[in-house]
């Protein structure tokens, strides 16, 4: 423990001139004197300017009359009294109050007084006003604090000085854009080439706008600033103006926040959004037509299967109705093999049975698949083949596969008697494959999206090229599992489309000139309708359907129980016959070709001999907005196909 003050011999008299003259004139310093118990019995000019109490104010009151309200209520002031006793003194920096109830950071050294006999006589006060350097220390700690917080937040400060034209910048704003971190003063022209070109028109405008306002709103904007290595950001700016007292100018202070890469991530996760509607709204679509494309088959299946149920039948319609069943059974089966095709292909679950293929057998078994509905559509089929052998390093099945499915969505979305062309080229150890046709063309929105899933044009009424949007998805992962391409051209809606695949040739394959096998497409003959019953019964039907099993199995049904039948394939041939036979009822398919279902009712209605027909909606499509629009059409009943036989039998014995 130090040695302690300890008081002279000196006279009283003597002390009190030694004290007076060594404290009394002492203005910067606040020294003090207390009794053993902590009252006050001396106070200087010093303690009275720093303090703000006179001596007359302050001797006599105890030592806690300096401390603040949080000190006094822990008896901090007896604290002190009580260390400085036992171990002779007692320092500490901390913030005291003074008269007026401000704070000041004070240095304090209390110090125990003993006689030459080592007997408490009181304390000596000593107290040093550091608020200066206290603030001094806290600005610095606080600029540090405030450099570790832009750096964290990738943010810098500016303030603008109107009067003065010049803009100060923080060391940590030239940091976030490539430049030497000091703080630096610089004019707003000089400020204004941090910013990028484009936007800097339109930042000079808002930034006068703000002046003109100044100081009542905030400066807001985002906008893109211009790294030393020219590249830009995007960067979050907020301001407000301040004056620093009355009748200053004002300022006008800021922060630039970096928000690339949040705005970035939030383009991306808006395209993400996007992306996923659009996906859902294709899914839906996708729904539909699934549901239509299954009812179509299931409507002669099920009229077959009541034709076979009748007593009243011979062996060639017991046979006729055994095709059509089979025809249509094949062809869900098609949808299904699809369907299950797509999930597997697109999940990486097809195992290609890989050899080394003749790619002429895969041009001739697709030609041979596709033929017939070359033949029925009446399509002019060109073949342009390369005459050097292509050798390809592949499942031959599922190579046939892609290239029947590009020749069938070229005679599907070709009107009839279009053209298509099937070219090959070998060259650069490849073989590219195109397939282009003169038919209805596609928008470039669609072409963009041409190889996703479910993807078709726009839905309308008629359905007849059917399909799922399935097929080119299938073109696309099939060329890509066999190393290769397809891309997808078109000049617009009415100007076709050309496919074109590319597809790495096997190693060491020599190409040699051969003349390519190639199958020529025939037209077929028209197709007929079937010879309606010479029953009779009350009703005369009309029955119009472009699916010529389902118009056929319905009529075969409906003669069987008697009633006189006409099956129409198109719209204005049974807009015709309607005229010139007057049916009592149509049973009207609403996705034909020509003219939808809807528009042929209308028509129906407005022709004198068939107003008073009774119109009955025969359909795929079974949703609730789709029935409210076949009776807005003018029909009376909506039948979902496959017609539930029991539920039309009804339907007419009504009539």
């Amino acid at each position: 423990m130090p040695e302690p003050y300890l008081a002279t011999s000196l006279s009283e008299k003597e002390l009190a001139e030694m004290h007076r003259l060594m404290t009394e004139e002492v203005r910067d310093v606040a020294v003090f004197f207390m009794d053993t118990d902590g009252f006050i019995t001396s106070w200087n000019r010093g303690a009275e300017e720093m303090k703000g109490y006179t001596a007359d104010e302050a001797i006599g009151q105890h030592l806690r009359l300096l401390y603040t309200d949080e000190d006094k209520e822990r008896q901090w002031a007896e604290h002190n009294l009580r260390k400085a006793r036992e171990d002779g003194f007692y320092r500490e920096e901390t913030w005291r109050m003074k008269k007026d109830g401000s704070l000041f950071w004070a240095r304090v050294a209390l110090t125990a007084l003993f006689d030459h006999q080592r007997k408490h006589i009181g304390y000596s006060k000593i107290t040093v006003d550091l608020t200066g350097h206290k603030m001094l220390e806290r600005c610095v700690a606080e600029r540090e604090e405030t450099r570790r917080v832009l750096k964290a937040a990738n943010a810098g400060m500016w303030n603008w000085h109107p009067d003065k034209k010049s803009m100060a910048v923080c060391a940590n704003f030239l940091h976030l854009l490539g430049y030497p971190e000091v703080d630096d003063t610089m004019s707003f022209d000089e400020w204004m080439e941090f910013i990028d070109p484009e936007d800097r028109s339109g930042f000079v405008e808002r930034f006068e706008r703000a002046q003109r306002e100044a100081p009542a709103a905030p400066f807001v904007a985002d906008i893109r600033m211009c790294h030393k290595d020219g590249k830009c950001r995007w960067f979050y700016v907020h301001a407000d103006w301040h004056g620093e007292g009355e009748g200053d100018a004002h300022v006008l202070s800021g922060v630039i926040v970096d928000i690339d890469d949040l705005k970035t991530t939030g383009v991306q996760l808006l395209a993400a959004i996007e992306k996923l509607k659009q996906e859902d709204a294709r899914k839906d679509e996708f729904l539909a037509m699934l549901a239509h494309e299954l009812r179509n088959p299931l409507a002669p299946i099920r009229a077959a299967a009541e034709v076979l149920r009748l007593a009243r039948h011979d062996e060639s319609r017991v046979k006729k109705t055994s095709e059509v069943i089979a025809r249509q059974v094949s062809h869900m089966t098609s949808l299904i093999d699809d369907l299950l095709d797509v999930s597997r292909v697109t999940r990486g679950l097809v195992k290609l049975d890989r050899g080394r293929v003749d790619f002429r057998h895969v041009l001739n078994d697709a030609i041979e698949q596709v033929n017939p509905m070359i033949r029925a559509r009446r399509h002019r089929l060109t073949l342009d083949l390369s005459p050097d052998v292509a050798i390809v390093e592949g499942d031959e099945k599922r190579l046939v596969q892609m290239v029947s499915n590009l020749l069938h969505n070229a005679a599907k979305f070709t009107p009839d008697g279009g053209h298509i062309v099937l070219t090959t080229d070998v060259r650069a150890q490849q073989i590219i494959v195109r397939v282009a046709d003169n038919g209805v063309g596609m928008s470039a929105e669609l072409v963009e999206h041409a190889f996703e899933l479910f993807v078709q044009a726009k839905r309308t009424p008629d359905r007849a090229t059917g399909g799922l949007g399935l097929g080119l998805a299938l073109v696309k992962s099939l060329a890509e599992l066999h190393g290769g391409h397809v891309d997808c051209e078109s000049g617009g809606l009415g100007q076709g489309t050309t496919f074109t695949v590319c597809l790495p040739l096997a190693t060491q394959a020599v190409p040699t000139a051969v003349t390519p096998e190639a199958a020529t497409p025939e037209v077929p003959a028209d197709q007929q309708p079937n010879e309606h019953s010479g029953r009779a019964k009350a009703l005369r039907l009309l029955v119009v359907d472009d699916n010529v099993d389902a118009a056929q199995m319905l009529g075969l049904y409906l003669e069987e129980l008697g009633y006189r039948v006409a099956i129409e394939y198109g719209a204005v041939k049974a807009l015709e016959r309607a005229r010139s036979e007057r049916p009592d009822v149509c049973l009207l398919d609403i996705g034909l070709p020509e003219m939808d279902g809807t528009e042929l009712a209308r028509r129906i209605r407005a022709q004198p001999e068939t107003a008073n027909a009774v119109l009955v909606a025969v359909t795929g499509y079974g949703q609730e907005s789709d029935r409210q629009m076949v009776l807005s059409a003018g029909f009376s009943h909506h039948l979902v196909k496959p017609v539930d036989a029991s539920k039309l039998v009804a339907l007419l014995e009504t009539l």
